[in-house]
């Protein structure tokens, strides 16, 4: 199976993402981590990359397609692969097909924005050991301290409020396009998020019995 994960910043694509990966033995590929394994690795693409990222600027579409390309090449990928992170934009899926990596279907996770503001605003994490806590969902057991270490628990710049809204409208104005594109090729599933995370998975689970 090859496929696409959509979905807003904090709709839960990647804890989907590694349940689907776990149960159809495929991996995920993340942008942000490839990109990472590819300055690691010195790839011609990573040290390409590496250029761009030492300056302060964005890693342009054509490197990032680039390091894709390689990623989306090893034998690991034979059999499927979960996109998650990629593509962002239509240009950016216009590139995929022209490399030839037809996908299966596009994944779009559904969860209105007040609900999306809300689960990364009251998201706590360990300032010393990262361990992650919730002020409705998963609370630690003594308020603002973390079970495991006893340090204070912090909130990332990445979940205050006006961050997450931020990155929700960079969400609708680039990306969301994407569930047109793959809609019009028949490729797009849409699962509402729930709540609970396995009442999600079992949505999830039961819209890629429909992939063929």
């Amino acid at each position: 199976m090859k496929l696409i994960l959509l979905g807003a910043p904090g709709a839960g694509k990647g804890t989907q993402a590694e349940i689907i990966s776990e149960k159809y033995n495929i991996p995920t590929i993340s942008t942000g981590n490839i990109i990472r394994a590819a300055l690691k690795n010195g790839t011609e693409m990573g040290l390409k990359a590496k250029a761009y990222i030492d300056a302060g600027n964005l890693v342009p579409d054509d490197v990032v397609i680039g390091i894709i390309k390689e990623r989306l090449s090893e034998k690991d990928c034979e059999n499927g692969y979960i996109l998650d992170g990629f593509p962002r934009t239509i240009p950016q899926a216009e590139a995929l097909d022209r490399m030839g990596f037809a996908i299966d279907a596009a994944l779009s996770i559904e969860v209105a924005d007040e609900e999306i503001v809300k689960r990364m605003s009251g998201r706590r994490v360990c300032g010393k050991c990262g361990a992650s806590y919730h002020t409705e969902y998963k609370k630690p057991e003594r308020d603002g301290i973390c079970n495991l270490c006893g340090e204070d628990l912090i909130i990332r710049k990445d979940d205050e409020p006006d961050t997450v809204k931020n990155r929700l409208a960079v969400f609708h104005d680039q990306t969301e396009p994407l569930k047109e594109y793959y809609k019009t090729s028949g490729k797009l599933l849409i699962v509402e998020g729930q709540d609970k995370v396995e009442d999600t998975t079992r949505l999830v689970l039961t819209a890629l019995e429909k992939v063929k």
